[in-house]
């Protein structure tokens, strides 16, 4: 079971509430910490005493997108360890295995289905 708080990174107001909401039911007992762009994440994760447990990641954001910001913390010594989720509408094959490469773990593809969501979201923290 994953023990600490974990981060979303996404810009999209409904899809954090979405996210939040899920968490919820599932009854996630940590803080889902939420940033709206990559570059707000970089600043959450260096304001944080702990690093989050484990970050959820949106790939198409203004100011810094996902990719950038994955680029970015995977040469972090105090962050690079953080497992990385990519929680994006993409669906494409070479964005897969090019965002593995550089250090994603898995991915999660956004639905409007709750439920599969919520179901996601249990295997993911072992809940």
């Amino acid at each position: 079971m994953i023990s600490g708080n974990i981060l979303l990174v996404d810009d999209d107001d409904d899809d954090q509430f979405i996210f939040k909401d899920a968490l919820k039911e599932i009854f996630f007992p940590y803080i889902c910490l939420v940033a709206s762009n990559g570059l707000e994440g970089i600043h959450m994760l260096q304001k944080q005493k702990e690093p989050p447990s484990m970050i959820f990641l949106d790939l198409n954001m203004p100011i810094m997108n996902g990719v950038e910001f994955l680029v970015n913390i995977k040469k972090h010594s105090t962050f690079k360890q953080i497992p990385v989720n990519i929680y994006s509408t993409t669906n494409n094959p070479a964005d897969k295995k090019n965002l593995t490469k550089l250090g994603a773990i898995r991915f999660i593809t956004k639905s409007s289905d709750f439920k599969q969501l919520k179901e996601k979201l249990r295997e993911i923290l072992n809940l």
